[in-house]
């Protein structure tokens, strides 16, 4: 099972890296099988506030994983402006689970894969994602099939919870958000993120 999470010069580290490490966690558990890849268009990207970061894997093996994860970041827009990059973004919600996190909804909706979905973004990028015609919604989370979006820094963990539970099970999905969440926190943090993901999941869309 691969998971690519794109990432893109700009990006914001938080959306990437807190969903690396929450997915990544699955390997310690002992699956074999399972392979978390930052993915980006060059060799090496540089975050918002000056973070280098080596990649996986380029974009065109991205968009063979399982599932994919888009990051945001200060240059979304530009990115979605280059042609070179937007071209080798063939994703498919019919084979793979698509998540995008804050202004990543932007690039779902060049990608045409938003449609009349409802879908979350951050506040700051709310207005110029709702300018390209995406339906914004005052939600942290929201998935319809295989395409799942999130709004705002931390909503990281609402991604990590129905990834887990779409391609494992919800058991793998608790057990993880138990061990990072915070010590005290922990039964209420993973109830209110279990809550988000089961009221957007049909019952024959959950692993058995």
């Amino acid at each position: 099972m691969h998971i690519a999470i794109l990432t893109f010069d700009g990006f914001n580290e938080l959306d990437s890296l807190v969903a690396f490490g929450m997915l990544s966690r699955i390997t310690l558990l002992g699956e074999k099988d399972w392979r978390v890849s930052i993915a980006s268009p060059t060799p090496q990207v540089t975050s918002m506030n000056g973070l280098r970061l080596d990649s996986h894997i380029g974009l065109a093996e991205a968009c063979s994983a399982d599932a994919v994860l888009i990051g945001s970041g200060m240059k979304t827009r530009e990115v979605a402006a280059d042609a070179s990059i937007m071209g080798q973004l063939q994703l498919d919600p019919a084979r793979q689970l698509i998540a995008a996190q804050c202004s990543g909804t932007f690039l779902l909706s060049r990608l045409g894969l938003t449609g009349n979905l409802s879908a979350c973004t951050d506040n700051t990028s709310k207005p110029w994602v709702q300018a390209a015609g995406v339906r914004v919604v005052n939600q942290a989370f929201v998935a319809h099939d295989n395409i799942a979006t999130a709004g705002g820094c931390l909503s990281s963990q609402y991604l990590v919870a129905w990834l887990l539970t779409r391609l494992r099970n919800e058991e793998v999905a608790r057990e993880v958000l138990h061990y990072f969440a915070p010590v005290g926190q922990k039964e209420d943090y993973v109830e209110r993120a279990i809550g988000h993901v089961q009221a957007s999941l049909a019952p024959q869309a959950v692993a058995a």
